[in-house]
């Protein structure tokens, strides 16, 4: 099946480490990759700027999107790969909504943070705010300097308490690319779950009974964000998958100030996908 991935570009080098995941991950699909880059200029900055030089600013940003392409494509062996170039004036997320609507995109998978490279944060301001606003699809944020290795157990914390439908589409699309085994952790007793949680429980055991999966339930005895580290980190889980809804953890974690904590920093692609109710 045809795939349109969206790799959001700001030239960095996690940039270019998110776009060459992106490539491993679907090294066997046929897939076409838009590079997009945002170019939208503060009004303030844009007043004390000529024409003549945003006009030039833009032709650069153009070569080096070119570049991009070109060093994908000499780097990729998929001949069923196909690389466009995209360069929007708009900012960051109306560019990604629009990319997204056009082109049919599903997934944007862009780097944890930007060109600072910022120690001391979890996630740079452009990945908060995609993963905050963005609707229209699914997106993979990847840490800094991740090297490729293969998703085969795929960690999904769920709380029980929302019925999942379509959400759990990009989930198994992305266990099946490698077989992976689709990891369920939950944060509580299993003796100790409510009406509605035991339904949707139910509910979630029919809709992955064809793909290899396991329960797991964890006690509450920490922060869940700790929690759930301690359990990538003991099952050596490649990808954390989270449903993004209002109020939900992942929603809780991306806020500013953004974690500080070194320890808390994500090691692994972290997979946001839209409720969509």
């Amino acid at each position: 099946m045809q795939k349109n991935i969206l790799l959001p570009t700001d030239f960095s080098d996690n940039a270019w480490c998110a776009a060459v995941y992106a490539l491993k991950l679907y090294k066997d699909q046929s897939c076409t990759f838009y590079f997009l880059h945002s170019s939208k200029l503060k009004i303030s900055t844009m007043s004390s700027m000529s024409n003549k030089l945003v006009r030039v600013m833009a032709e650069n940003a153009i070569k080096e999107l070119t570049a991009l392409k070109e060093m994908a494509e000499n780097s990729d062996a998929n001949p069923n790969h196909k690389f466009e170039i995209i360069l929007s004036s708009n900012d960051l997320y109306d560019a990604i909504e629009t990319t997204i609507k056009k082109h049919k995109i599903d997934l944007a998978v862009m780097g944890t943070k930007g060109a600072t490279k910022a120690t001391n944060i979890l996630f740079g301001s452009n990945t908060v705010n995609v993963i905050k606003k963005i609707k229209g699809c699914p997106v993979m944020a990847i840490p800094d300097e991740f090297d490729f290795v293969v998703p085969k157990d795929i960690a999904f914390p769920t709380d029980f308490n929302r019925f999942y439908g379509a959400e759990l589409l990009p989930l198994k699309q992305l266990a099946e690319l490698y077989n992976a085994t689709i990891r369920i952790l939950h944060i509580h007793k299993q003796d100790d779950i409510t009406d509605v949680q035991d339904y949707n429980l139910e509910q979630l055991k029919l809709s992955l009974e064809d793909y290899p999966h396991s329960f797991h339930w964890m006690p509450d005895y920490d922060n869940k964000d700790e929690i759930i580290k301690d359990f990538v980190d003991e099952l050596g889980i490649n990808i954390l998958v989270m449903i993004n809804y209002q109020h939900s953890f992942i929603e809780r974690i991306i806020k500013e100030p953004v974690i500080k904590n070194l320890g808390n920093q994500l090691t692994i692609p972290l997979l946001t996908i839209p409720y969509l109710r």
